[in-house]
């Protein structure tokens, strides 16, 4: 069931999306060579327990994943495309790193990702980033009262194969509110003017994950959480939780 939330919920999800802002940022700080990916999540954790708010991440268990979830990021590096889990595994010259966050404030919740290189960055690397924003843009300035589902995973899509990246399959968007999963599915791939009409007021967390190899195909790691390319190429993810109004797009996850 798809909930369309009020001017006034919408306020309340802006607080929530602050505090994951707030919560890569300092991930992303604490980044360096030589820093474990345990400390991300540490710091992550301190801006959620300043803010008040709780992690939707930490302990959740989806049907797939074997074992609730142990952290309030997750941290995906080079080849690992989501879900990766922060371990002690210290940051090397060159690595890509995806972090996804959420929290959850007054029963409201935000999700976002960011992608950046750490230390010496691979040109190639940098060329993937910057496509997999231009794919979130382009699906976000789809995201209008009016259009649909398919408009923006027909925007993400069309970005992905102009830049001959892969998308993994079955991974995709969703709505979100109360929880962090809700209706309705927004695929990264799909036709223009099909699925579920956009309207004021309906709330989307909006995520391409480009693989550069170009497949679309992935595969589980053994901890059976961390996505990875099965070619060993790299991956990015960008993700914001965005409002559908009037006016346009309202991307909730700004700082």
């Amino acid at each position: 069931m798809v909930e369309i939330k009020t001017d006034t919920d919408l306020d309340a999800m802006r607080e929530a999306g602050r505090v994951v802002a707030h919560a890569l940022a300092a991930a992303r700080e604490a980044a360096g060579v030589g820093v474990s990916l345990r400390e991300l999540d540490e710091a992550a954790r301190a801006v959620l327990s300043e803010a008040g708010a709780r992690s939707p991440f930490l302990g959740y268990l989806p049907s797939f994943a074997p074992t609730p979830f142990p952290a309030v990021i997750c941290t995906s590096v080079n080849d690992a495309i989501v879900h990766g889990i922060p371990t002690d595994y210290r940051l090397r010259d060159g690595d890509l790193v995806g972090v996804d966050c959420g929290a959850e404030l007054d029963g409201w919740t935000g999700d976002a990702a960011i992608s950046f290189t750490v230390g010496t960055p691979r040109p190639a690397d940098v060329d993937l980033i910057n496509a997999t924003q231009r794919a979130l843009d382009a699906g976000i300035a789809a995201a209008k009262a009016g259009n649909r589902i398919g408009d923006i995973s027909h925007a993400i899509g069309n970005v992905a194969r102009s830049a001959r990246c892969g998308m993994p399959t079955d991974f995709g968007g969703h709505g979100i509110g109360r929880r962090m999963h809700e209706d309705p599915d927004v695929p990264n791939r799909g036709r223009a003017r099909r699925g579920f009409p956009l309207r004021h007021g309906l709330t989307l967390a909006i995520e391409p994950m480009l693989m550069a190899g170009g497949h679309n195909d992935y595969r589980v790691g053994p901890d059976g959480w961390t996505l990875y390319t099965v070619d060993g190429s790299r991956a990015a993810h960008i993700e914001h939780t965005v409002a559908i109004t009037e006016e346009g797009p309202r991307i909730l996850t700004l700082p």
